[in-house]
């Protein structure tokens, strides 16, 4: 009878457990999208020369396969050395092919890096990243 109680215990915690041991935990869920194409200005993996400033352009342009629900585009710019972001700006629903922003409030006289980031609106696993890196005079 003490077997057969224990097997029970066991085979419960087996069926309690199992769901929450399968998949990639927080990862998004795979979608049937095409994946984003997208090219930028400066272009994606570049350095760009050393410019007076102090305000510097950037175009992300998505060439291919914009969702009918629209993207979110996030820009970020921060020390290549490391610290704190010093320009982050979120477009929240984006549903054009071209988006322009102006970074500002670059520090002179170190390399900074950007990181750019286009999320699909109707499937988060639907995401492109790029970067270039630039600086001040």
């Amino acid at each position: 009878m003490k077997k057969i109680v224990f097997l029970n215990l066991i085979a419960l915690s087996v069926i309690l457990v199992s769901p929450s041991c399968g998949g990639k935990g927080g990862d998004p869920k795979p979608c049937s999208e095409t994946a984003l194409q997208v090219t930028t200005t400066p272009a994606n993996g570049t350095t760009e020369p050393a410019a007076p400033g102090p305000n510097f352009p950037l175009q992300v342009n998505i060439t291919a396969n914009l969702p009918s629900a629209g993207v979110s585009i996030e820009v970020k710019a921060e020390p290549d050395a490391g610290g704190s972001a010093f320009f982050t700006q979120t477009l929240p629903d984006v549903k054009t092919n071209i988006s322009n922003f102006t970074i500002t409030n670059t520090p002179s006289g170190a390399v900074s890096k950007v990181t750019i980031t286009v999320t699909s609106k109707s499937c988060a696993s639907n995401k492109w990243t790029g970067g270039y890196r630039y600086s001040k005079k």
